[in-house]
């Protein structure tokens, strides 16, 4: 987990040469070109003359069903959100510490390495964590658990998450990039040599957060009714996983967050572009903001949790489709 990774490679060493293996994660090599500059881990558009095993449903195999007759693959799918699929827990009470300090890594080191080479912001969900798509020379800076992975080509270092400033100096080679988010309604970078105080427990919850979001995200995008989607992204600005899509006047945004200023505990949203144009229906319950949530109260005691969290996006989906009854 904390040296060099090729996520889609290691997934493919673990289904053999009879299947074509697919992940959540970005891996290598890197996109220099194009929109987004990364890959697409669960794409399935390339031609393939061997059976697809993926986490979005209407692939030829899902992993769940690929590990039916392969048990011993269990824990290592449940540990990448693939199938055999985990739940999750209450939040540790040390959440909102961990999700602020780890906010603002993600805004000020981990984000601006990927911004220097190809002025991406996003970010992805990876193993144990977040971090960036493959950029430059095969290159990523990932956080796993209280850890700071630096990954270039086939080689990685890995150092404690400590302070800001130190952070920095491993990952950028200089001090945290402050300027750019400057326009952003972000967390202040406070002092750059304060301990940011990383629990282990809740950074783990973060990284599980994301891989669940991950996994219910990309299969609603997979869905024939979610029309000009685009890809799910983990924005640094809200530290959240999200995609866009349906039509210009019905456009919504669906996305997971870690808890914010409005709502402190971790939720799924829905937040239409045009709030005024949209359907009314008793789905849109979110206070202080145009949209639908379901909050991690609601969801952690659900018997299964990622059929709730898609029920409760598609339901909102189709109301704003009219296509509600």
């Amino acid at each position: 987990m904390l040296g060099a990774r090729d996520a889609q490679g290691e997934a493919q060493q673990v289904v053999g040469d009879a299947f074509v293996a697919r992940v959540l994660e970005p891996s290598p090599p890197a996109v220099v070109d194009g929109d987004w500059f990364a890959d697409d881990p669960v794409a399935t558009d390339a031609p393939s003359e061997s059976p697809v095993v993926s986490p979005i449903a209407g692939a030829d195999v899902t992993w769940d069903a690929w590990l039916r007759d392969r048990p011993e693959h269990t824990a290592w799918a449940a540990a990448r959100w693939l199938g055999a699929y985990r739940r999750l827990p209450h939040p540790p009470a040390t959440l909102p510490e961990t999700k602020l300090a780890l906010h603002r890594l993600a805004v000020y080191v981990v984000s601006p390495a990927r911004r220097a080479a190809n002025g991406k912001i996003a970010l992805r969900c990876t193993l144990g964590g977040v971090g960036t798509p493959f950029f430059g020379a095969d290159e990523q800076v990932r956080v796993v658990g209280t850890h700071l992975v630096r990954q270039q080509g086939d080689h990685a270092e890995v150092e404690l998450v400590t302070t800001l400033a130190a952070a920095a100096a491993f990952a950028l080679d200089g001090p945290p990039d402050v300027a750019w988010a400057e326009t952003f309604d972000v967390p202040s970078p406070g002092d750059p040599d304060d301990d940011l105080g990383v629990d282990a427990a809740a950074a783990e919850f973060l990284g599980d957060w994301y891989g669940f979001g991950y996994s219910v995200l990309e299969n609603l995008r997979a869905d024939p009714e979610s029309t000009d989607a685009n890809r799910v992204q983990l924005w640094p600005e809200h530290f959240d996983a999200a995609f866009d899509c349906l039509p210009d006047d019905r456009r919504a945004t669906f996305g997971a967050s870690p808890g914010d200023a409005k709502i402190a505990q971790p939720y799924l949203y829905v937040v239409p572009a045009n709030f005024d144009a949209v359907p009314e229906s008793e789905v849109w319950n979110a206070e202080g903001f145009g949209g639908a949530v379901l909050p991690m109260s609601e969801l952690v005691e659900a018997p299964d949790q990622r059929a709730v969290a898609l029920t409760f996006y598609r339901r909102c989906r189709d109301v704003l489709r009219g296509d509600d009854s």
